[in-house]
């Protein structure tokens, strides 16, 4: 699949999600090398928001010595970065101290998403890359339906890089558009529901219904008179 893309379109920056074993992110690896992808964003799902491991064990390594040292950036969510960097975060100094130490594993840059914080207010993330340390807070929304809002964020910061904003700006838009996707975020059955990823779209058809709405009531007390 990475070679009929590769050979047909112009690649301007890769995402990578789960990759379950150390036989997968080997050759994952080896494509990002072969093809000179430039832009790497790499999400490690390690652990997900239950806490279950997504991972097998003995595949950190391989991302590790694999990836990293491919990846312009990586995004940890809490329970991962403590694993990644063997520190304790309760609080954003434990923040700042793991993010210096996973970069030091061979990555250019790390956002660790602080979604897992039990902060009320405001999600924080923490931007690391090395010379530079930022912190991207929004409001937090008061609803459980968040199922992807990790894999998103990391995805849309592979969109910004594609469309050529730098890291900071492309963290920064990706945090504006994952806050308004989870404030339209809805149920889907049993469980947590999904994000509105298409909230945009959404306002603008809403917009358009309300305008043709007003309209047509127009035209009826035009031709009431």
């Amino acid at each position: 699949q990475v070679e009929a893309i590769a050979e047909d379109l112009p690649v301007d920056a890769v995402k990578t999600g789960m990759l379950a074993s150390a036989a997968i992110i080997e050759v994952v690896a080896r494509q990002v090398r072969k093809h000179g992808f430039e832009k790497l964003v790499v999400d490690p799902v390690m652990i997900a928001s239950s806490g279950d491991s997504l991972l097998d064990p003995s595949a950190v390594d391989s991302l590790v010595e694999q990836l990293f040292p491919l990846a312009s950036l990586i995004t940890p969510n809490l329970r991962e970065a403590e694993v990644l960097s063997g520190e304790t975060i309760a609080d954003l100094k434990g923040l700042e101290r793991a993010a210096r130490k996973i970069r030091r594993r061979g990555t250019a840059a790390v956002l660790i998403k602080g979604g897992h914080f039990d902060d009320p207010r405001r999600s924080v993330d923490y931007l690391f890359d090395g010379a530079e340390a930022v912190r991207f807070s929004a409001p937090r929304h008061a609803t459980p339906h968040t199922h992807g809002s990790g894999c998103t964020l990391a995805a849309a910061i592979c969109a910004f890089l594609a469309r050529g904003l730098d890291l900071h700006h492309s963290v920064e838009r990706a945090k504006h558009y994952v806050s308004q996707a989870i404030a339209a975020s809805f149920s889907v059955g049993a469980g947590r529901g999904p994000l509105g990823h298409f909230h945009g779209w959404w306002n603008v058809m809403n917009e358009s219904t309300d305008d043709a709405a007003c309209s047509s009531t127009g035209g009826q007390d035009s031709d009431a008179k």
